[in-house]
């Protein structure tokens, strides 16, 4: 698989950790470094273009891609909803891993990352929301490739 680095190395990491309460309690960590990702008013601000909505998001996420100087993107988010801490933790861990990646990887980021990071106890919302995140994310990318 070609993910960006990053990715894979934080797939691992989440991988590695058996315990369910720790798993929860490093996601619950990384949704607090949410403000580092959210999307400055520069490039968006509020109400937001539903074109920049995840689908199937029941926090109410949205993402952004800006385009790099060296062909790469920088990808910025919002999550409306305050208890999105799914949502938040795993724009955080995008927002680590594909910024400055290059593109072709981003797209073949699959469906599987969400269940590598989160575990196979994931609820069928809380997978359709993520993947909401994800596909966005993989359509910001596509479109650069595409040209």
């Amino acid at each position: 698989m070609s993910y960006p680095q990053r990715l894979l190395e934080i797939v691992e990491d989440m991988k590695s950790i058996t315990d369910r309460m720790e798993r929860t309690e490093l996601l619950i960590e990384l949704a607090d470094r949410f403000a580092e990702v959210r999307v400055p008013q520069t490039v968006a601000s509020q109400p937001y273009d539903e074109t920049h909505r995840a689908p199937a998001c029941e926090s109410e996420a949205f993402v952004w891609a800006v385009d790099q100087p060296d062909g790469t993107l920088q990808f910025y988010f919002d999550v409306l909803n305050p208890q999105g801490l799914s949502a938040m933790a795993f724009t955080v861990i995008l927002a680590d891993s594909i910024n400055g990646a290059p593109v072709e990887q981003i797209v073949n980021i699959g469906d599987d990352v969400i269940y590598d990071i989160y575990g196979k106890e994931l609820s069928m919302g809380k997978s359709m929301g993520l993947n909401g995140i994800l596909t966005l994310v993989r359509k910001e990318a596509r479109q650069r490739l595409a040209g």
